[in-house]
């Protein structure tokens, strides 16, 4: 009986064409997962993040904040920005309105703090960078220093534990790099997910205590350089290719920043001052504080 009950079922099925659906792949379109070890993703990685010492780069960028948690998504127009970034920790991005070109935020930051100034609002905002203030208006959370995650890549260091995994869905397959965090209790510090078509990097999480997720930064669209900027040797620009397109998302910022990169040059002497952002005179300049802002008079002075 179980044997003409398959072979009844058999029969219907290839009596009936809209049951099953076959679809042949040519050879030539089938993709191919490489294979790699967990120390040549990790050479692989670390080659590219101690090869990135600075950025100068121009992007078109698209800001959205908020999210179906919290009830109210509201996309921005895109603008134009020119982005620096230096190791160890400073970054500076100045964003322009299109077609005029006038200033419309800048903003930067070092490894001590971070300076935001708004010509709209005549505001000169400043804060710890270690901050960690999630106002009820997504943008109040951005802060520039959110930006290194996805430009200035941290080396994985040779006494982290790191765990490697494969990860696979219906549109790829990866290799998942995972850094632990030590201490009384071992907890997720990072993830970095390598796509198995290409072994590139597509994928850079970042995690705080208890496992919550910080930042979660895609690249795509891996291009190569150039040329060599003026200022860099061939040797120093050691890093062969970029992506030309970063999505960061803030999670618990509530807000998301999409870069596309149009003008790139790496490893280029970036002097000092052109990261120092000092507040214009007659603004108002505004302490952000874990309890709220608190005003200080314009006419205080602030380095």
């Amino acid at each position: 009986m179980a044997v003409a009950t398959l072979a009844a079922i058999s029969g219907g099925c290839a009596a009936n064409s809209g049951v099953s659906k076959k679809q042949n792949i040519p050879a030539q379109a089938r993709p191919v997962a490489r294979v790699a070890t967990r120390e040549e993703l990790l050479e692989k990685y670390n080659s590219f993040a101690s090869s990135v010492k600075t950025l100068n780069a121009t992007v078109e960028l698209k800001t959205t904040a908020g999210s179906q948690y919290s009830g109210l998504i509201q996309e921005y127009h895109e603008v134009k920005a020119f982005l620096l970034a230096a190791r160890p920790a400073n970054v500076r991005m100045v964003g322009q309105a299109p077609v005029i070109g006038k200033t419309i935020f800048d903003m930067a930051s070092d490894s001590q703090e971070f300076h935001v100034w708004l010509p709209t609002k005549n505001k000169f905002l400043f804060g710890d960078v270690r901050l960690e203030r999630n106002s009820e208006k997504p943008l109040e959370n951005l802060r520039p220093q959110h930006l290194l995650d996805a430009l200035l890549w941290p080396e994985i260091r040779k006494e982290e534990t790191v765990l490697i995994e494969e990860f696979n869905d219906e549109n790829a397959r990866y290799y998942v790099l995972t850094v632990l965090r030590g201490g009384y209790t071992t907890e997720i510090f990072r993830k970095i997910w390598f796509d198995r078509a290409d072994l590139n990097v597509v994928r850079l999480q970042s995690y705080g205590p208890k496992g919550a997720l910080l930042s979660d930064v895609r690249v795509s669209d891996w291009q190569p350089l150039t040329a060599t900027p003026a200022g860099a040797s061939a040797a120093a620009n050691g890093s062969q290719s970029f992506p030309r397109a970063i999505r960061i998302d803030r999670p618990r910022d509530d807000y998301r920043l999409d870069l596309q990169i149009t003008k790139i040059d790496l490893n280029v002497d970036l002097a000092a001052n052109r990261f120092q952002l000092l507040q214009p005179p007659n603004s108002e300049l505004v302490r952000v504080d874990p309890n709220g802002n608190s005003k200080q008079p314009a006419t205080d002075s602030h380095p």
